[in-house]
């Protein structure tokens, strides 16, 4: 079996593509982005993978060759090695992240970051952000186990949510996933919930299950 990945937009819903980074070996999807058509007829791209010569093609064919995507947006902390090459390739979009793309990706004239109510309902009501409380978004640590916690996103017009790493879905889990308990269809938090997570509080897990049950 080939370990080559596969960057493919697969319509999910009304306006709104998926790109779901699969690594064919082993069924697992290391990452993905999401491609959303607003009303205006822009397009918002959520969170960056590698951007090959398909992909790009792709992309450009959807966008009119990148001239009609409004903003790229970066959702989760620690997905950020792609971003640079998305902005050497389409630099008169409009950059949002987390504050620690901000920090790390220098080079980026970013216009804002998700912590703002602004950024957050910038692109209502076609599409809404939220970051899930009682987890810790701004600074997250230690970096290498710490992916818990990423804005979720709201496609209205497709009820579509994007999410990164917080919420695990295993559609068709392949031979590893299996062992370790994972069946068709299985959702399930980041195993990080149980680490650090979730804030260094006791009432930390009450306020992001209230978060999600609202």
């Amino acid at each position: 079996m080939s370990l080559s990945p596969v960057y493919v937009p697969v319509e999910v819903g009304p306006n709104f593509w998926n790109v779901l980074v699969l690594q064919s070996l082993l069924d697992i999807a290391d990452t993905h982005m999401s491609l959303i058509k607003l009303s205006n007829g822009k397009f918002l791209l959520i969170d960056t993978v590698e951007l090959t010569e398909g992909l790009k093609s792709h992309i450009d064919q959807m966008t009119n060759n990148g001239l009609d995507i409004e903003a790229i947006v970066g959702v989760h902390p620690f997905h950020t090695i792609h971003f640079q090459k998305f902005y050497e390739s389409y630099p008169n979009a409009e950059f949002y992240g987390t504050p620690r793309h901000v920090r790390v990706l220098t080079k980026i004239p970013w216009r804002g970051d998700l912590t703002s109510c602004v950024v957050q309902s910038k692109w209502a009501p076609d599409v809404e952000f939220r970051i899930p409380e009682g987890a810790e978004f701004v600074d997250p640590k230690p970096e290498k186990s710490n992916h818990f916690s990423c804005a979720w996103v709201y496609h209205k017009p497709s009820r579509t949510i994007h999410i990164d790493d917080t919420v695990m879905y295993a559609e068709a889990p392949g031979f590893l996933m299996r062992l370790f308990g994972y069946k068709k269809g299985s959702m399930a938090f980041h195993p990080s919930i149980k680490g650090p997570g979730l804030l260094p509080h006791p009432d930390s897990p009450f306020v992001f299950r209230e978060w999600v049950n609202k």
